[in-house]
This record gives C-alpha cells, structure tokens and sequence, in this order.
C-alpha cells in the first residue's frame, strides 16, 4: 500500500502542472487583463486609482487653477510600462509561469491586483462560508440519503419506494439556485413568511448573545442556504445506496444468512451495510470537495455570502491572477490529495481491498 500511496503522490506533480499549464495558456488568449481592467476603471472613476497607487498626484495637472483628471484623454505611457513591470507583465509568458509555479512551489501565492491583500489571508477570510455551506450540506446528505436508500433498497417496488423516487427526481430537477429563490420567497419575507434571515451567517448583536444564543443564531442563519445546496445531492446518494443494498442483497452469502435463521434486521445491518455502505462511505471526501469547491457562487450571491465561490467569481470578473491562479493550485492540489485519501478510506472500510494488485 506504501508503494501505492507514493506513486500517487508522485502523479500529484505532472497533474497538478497540466491543470496550471493549461489554465494559464487559456489566459493568454482572453481579453482585457488586469491592466485593461485598471484603465477602464480609470477611464470611468479617479478614485479608483488612490485604492490602487494610494497616490493621484501623477495623474492630475494644473488647468485654469484646478485639478483636472487626465485618465479620459489616456495614460502616460511610462505609467503602463510600470504597470506591466509590477505585475511582471514585462517578461515573456513561459517566464512569468516559471516565476509563479516557483513561487507556488513555496506557497508563496503573492497578492491580489485590486485588494491589497494576501491570497492566503483572503481565502482565510472567505473559508468559514465555504465551510459552513459544505460540511453541513455534505453532512446532511448522508444522514437522509442512506437511512432513505435502505428504506428503499428493502421496499424495492412498493408504494414507498415508487413515490419517494418521484419526489428525489422532482427535487434533483430543481436548480439549487431556483429552490433558494423558491426559499426566500417562501420563508424569508418574500411574501409569505418571515421566519429566517434574508442575509448573513450572524445577526448584528452576535457579539452580546451567549454560547447558546450564538449557536442558535448561526443555525438560524444557515438553515435556507445548506437546504439550497444540499437539495440536489439527495437524488445521487440515495440511488447510489438504494443500488449497493440491492446488488448485496442478492449475493449468495446473504442467501446462506437467511438459510441459518437470522433475522432479517441482522442480515440487513449485520451482514449487507458493510458490504453496501463501502462505495458511499469511501465517496465521502471527494462528496465534500465537490460541494465545498463547485456550485456554491449563485447561492452565496443570492443569499449575501462572502465565500470562496463569490470571490472567484469576482475575481475572474476583475482578472485578479494571483488570485485566480493561486486558489486553482491550492483547491487542485487538495482535489488530489483528497482523491487518495478516497482509497485509503476504501481500504479502511474494506481491508480485503489491494490496490497494488490490481495495478499489477
């Protein structure tokens, strides 16, 4: 298992560089980066620049005793050699992606264009959404879709299991961001009821409610958010279990179970839910990485979350680089490692599993 997990680690490198090379090729090709984007900005509001230079002086001239911005007549041609050399523009591109992955390589993933602000301590800062949505979405769906798919598995082709399997492909068709609309409107004071937050993870007073009330507060607030990004995860875990307890079902060894005079609550649970749960449990990391990393921007859009979906929107919107670049290697670097954590589960689960053996 050894020689396994290091051969793994060792495909982590080339992967993790193709992602990186290709990305970055894209870039080239789209229109208006950053230097673009600042000169537009320029073009369209002065103050822009103080947040950017935290100097204006160099762009106003002295006309009839006043002030006048020069950015709507174009800017000086030295400034936008500056401009590329402080962003390393300047150099050619396999240069400025031999610098970068260099500096990747010691977790140096530099600041962002527009914020004055670490990459680090910016993903720092946007984590706590990321992880609220989901841990709790990922949790959720697994303590309904497993106790469901078994209901299901043992009423194969009952009432219960023909309508249950109605509502999860009614629930599965649903966009996420349709049903936090839905959400909104129904409970949120849209028009109807006013029973959860419209906005936030905390109320204003958090600081003055106790343990309790903080604890109350936060699950106050994250109720209508998780249940949008959950509601489609419920379809693929609960057919996924449904499916593993009926191909285990029909296995000889719990034939042979049932011929001892077992119950068939032991059989079930004694016999068939280690079997069964193998590829669900074993799917649990990459289920999480899944809902952690993707479909998280409209839902933190619509309901005012500042998390790490919403500032990569923004900052692919803005061609903020470090910050694009430098999430895509830190979430694709964990999208691997969490990919042999993944076997090493199975294993766990199962230690009959060998993946040298099968590799062989």
């Amino acid at each position: 298992m050894a020689a396994y997990i290091l051969r793994r680690l060792l495909f982590v490198i080339p992967t993790l560089l193709g992602i990186m090379i290709i990305n970055f090729a894209l870039v080239q090709f789209v229109p208006g980066g950053p230097i673009e984007q600042i000169i537009a900005q320029l073009e369209g509001d002065g103050d822009v620049l103080a947040g950017i230079t935290g100097d204006t002086g160099a762009f106003e001239i002295e006309s009839s005793g006043e002030n006048e911005y020069v950015g709507a007549r174009g800017l000086p041609p030295e400034y936008l050699a500056e401009l590329e050399a402080e962003f390393g523009f300047d150099k050619p591109p396999l240069e400025q992606f031999v610098n970068m992955i260099w500096k990747y390589l010691r977790f140096d993933f530099g600041e962002s264009y527009f914020r004055s602000i670490s990459v680090v301590d910016l993903v720092i800062e946007k984590l706590p959404v990321s992880i609220t949505l989901g841990l709790w979405s990922t949790l959720i769906a697994y303590l309904v879709s497993i106790p469901l798919g078994i209901a299901k598995a043992v009423r194969n082709g009952a009432p219960f299991d023909t309508w249950t399997s109605a509502l999860i492909i009614i629930g599965y068709s649903i966009p996420n961001f349709l049903f936090a609309v839905l959400l909104l409107v129904m409970f949120a004071g849209g028009s109807y009821w006013q029973i959860f937050p419209l906005r936030g993870l905390t109320s204003d007073n958090w600081d003055q409610l106790s343990m309790i009330g903080k604890a109350l507060d936060y699950l106050w607030h994250i109720t209508l958010p998780v249940l949008s990004t959950t509601i489609s995860a419920f379809a693929t875990l609960t057919l996924l279990t449904k499916n593993s307890f009926l191909d285990e079902i029909k296995k000889h060894y719990v034939m042979t179970a049932r011929a001892k005079g077992l119950s068939e609550r032991k059989v079930l649970y004694g016999h068939v839910f280690r079997n069964a749960m193998l590829i669900v449990i074993a799917g649990f990391p990459s289920v999480f990485i899944g809902v952690f990393f993707g479909g998280s921007v409209i839902i933190e859009t619509i309901f005012s979350l500042d998390g790490l979906g919403r500032m990569g929107f923004e900052a692919a919107v803005a061609r903020d680089y470090p910050v694009i670049f430098g999430t895509l290697f830190v979430f694709g670097l964990m999208s691997l490692v969490v990919g042999i954590l993944s076997d090493l589960v199975y294993v766990f689960v199962d230690p009959r599993i060998d993946f040298e053996s099968r590799e062989g």
